[in-house]
């Protein structure tokens, strides 16, 4: 059982890794044009553009294809694998053959995705003739027309939806629930032992009021005996309370985690003013969506910046000064990440309404960790197209500027001159002289996604507000909560992640 902690502990962080370089490399917008002089840089040829160009493809070949096999094949037969090994006597033979008849599902789900994504018609409604509609067909016609990238694009906007519901479920409510968890605290160990020593006397003496009732040798009626049997099970769940809050208060942990009470306070402020920063960025960018894109039929494209949000208006900024604007992008993807493992820690692992796994310090089971790593994977695709929806210039364009000529009239030589102005990149920008990111492209392939994600913004909103008022009304946590919840005897037999 050791070795099957090992493995899966091996298995979760590499498949997230993964997709944190990815989503990270994607948002390394590379400029043509030198952000001092705006003008082309000597080396910004037609070739070494190309050329550049298809190194990005290629790396974004090489990534996603790991996320692909990671997905569709690594982690599913690692739990098959390891769904077998509770049966002792089965070989490891029978286990590799069983792990792998389950697996080929998933690997003919991932060759359908890419054939579908390979020959899906692109083709937009003709019944648009306007200049803002001819931009759009640009846009779906500037990453070309190879089916693998086509293929490629369709398999991994299909786990970016999933990973988008994830973000939803998980993400949104960890985002209010974190830091009003942090701000809040727990109960006192000991306060919470006194109130339970309480209740343990109270059930105990109406356990003796029950049993003195037979005293003179007369049975119990039937509903006494089930009101005994309640109450003794009661009274054993309350012992097994104490013990755990005996422990916890006389912790060294439990009094190192006090004296860090104010810092967690700072965190947890920090935390909320994070996350309201990205509410209101996220809220000004699909409003902006609504009032000015090209409409649903091409996924909510915008053109240029009507409501600038802070997060817009700062990642261009930090670009000018190497490398502030990766740490700002590294920071967003851990916070979604911090926020998106509360969420999944206080809701659980479901499939529907069924409670597949709980998330428990120190007696997670191995295949709960794979689906752990599973759903931050698919959260952490879903980053990609949440950044854009924070920042759409930024992922645009980045920081490249255009020159345009404007006359000014001199005094000195009696007339009227051209002077070059710079002008930051948009969509109205000539198509030679602004280069729009493999980035942008790459997430709009498909414009069905896009309307997809737009409104998936508005649900992770509501979300997050639903979330906010509920942690908001929640009373401080119990200490040991889920330690007694995970004391019966169906889970006592269950290894401890810690303990190996």
């Amino acid at each position: 059982m050791a070795h099957c902690f090992y493995v899966s502990g091996l298995t979760t962080p590499i498949p997230v890794l993964m997709a944190m370089m990815t989503s990270w490399s994607l948002f390394s917008p590379w400029n043509l044009k030198n952000q001092f002089t705006v003008g082309s840089e000597e080396w910004a040829n037609a070739n070494v553009s190309v050329q550049i160009e298809n190194t990005v493809l290629y790396g974004y070949y090489t990534l996603y294809s790991v996320i692909l096999f990671c997905v569709f094949f690594w982690i599913p037969f690692v739990y098959f694998y390891y769904e077998e090994k509770d049966d002792d006597d089965t070989s490891k033979c029978t286990q590799v053959k069983t792990a792998l008849k389950y697996t080929v599902g998933f690997v003919v789900i991932c060759a359908l995705l890419l054939l579908i994504g390979a020959f899906v018609p692109l083709n937009l409604p003709s019944n648009k003739n306007s200049t803002e509609w001819e931009k759009v067909k640009f846009l779906f016609e500037e990453l070309g027309s190879s089916h693998g990238l086509a293929a490629l694009s369709f398999s991994i906007s299909s786990l970016t939806l999933i990973g988008m519901l994830a973000a939803i479920t998980y993400t949104a409510y960890g985002m209010s629930a974190l830091p009003l968890n942090l701000i809040k605290g727990t109960r006192n160990a000991a306060y919470e032992r006194l109130e339970n020593t309480e209740d343990i006397e109270e059930v105990e003496q109406h356990i003796q009021a029950i049993r003195s009732k037979s005293k003179d040798g007369r049975p119990l009626p039937a509903r006494d005996r089930r009101t005994l049997k309640q109450c003794e099970e009661r009274l054993r769940t309350l012992r097994k309370r104490d013990r755990h809050l005996e422990f916890i208060e006389n912790s060294w942990w439990t009094k190192f985690c006090g004296a860090l009470r104010p810092l967690k306070i700072i965190w947890g402020i920090f935390f909320i003013l994070v996350a309201l920063l990205f509410v209101i960025s996220l809220f000004l960018s699909n409003l902006d969506k609504a009032l000015h894109s090209a409409g649903i039929d091409s996924g909510f494209i915008i053109f240029g910046t009507n409501l600038s949000n802070p997060l817009n208006m700062l990642l261009p900024l930090l670009q000018t000064v190497f490398p502030l604007d990766y740490i700002l992008i590294t920071i967003i993807i851990m916070y979604f990440i911090f926020t998106s493992m509360a969420g999944i820690r206080n809701i659980g692992i479901w499939f529907f309404w069924i409670r597949l796994y709980k998330i428990r310090r120190g007696r997670t089971r191995p295949q709960a960790l794979l689906f752990l790593c599973m759903i931050l994977l698919l959260i952490v695709l879903h980053t990609s197209y949440m950044i854009y929806s924070l920042a759409p210039q930024y992922v645009m364009y980045g920081s490249q500027n255009y020159l345009i000529e404007s006359n000014i009239t001199s005094d000195v030589h009696k007339g009227n001159s051209t002077l070059s102005v710079p002008r930051r990149c948009d969509a109205d920008a000539p198509e030679d002289q602004c280069t729009v990111t493999r980035t942008y492209l790459f997430l709009h392939k498909f414009w069905f996604f896009s309307a997809a994600y737009y409104f998936g913004n508005w649900a992770f909103l509501g979300v997050f507000l639903i979330g906010l008022i509920v942690s908001c009304c929640k009373g401080k946590k119990s200490v040991i909560e889920g330690v007694d919840e995970d004391s019966d005897i169906s889970d006592d037999d269950e290894p401890s992640a810690y303990s190996v």
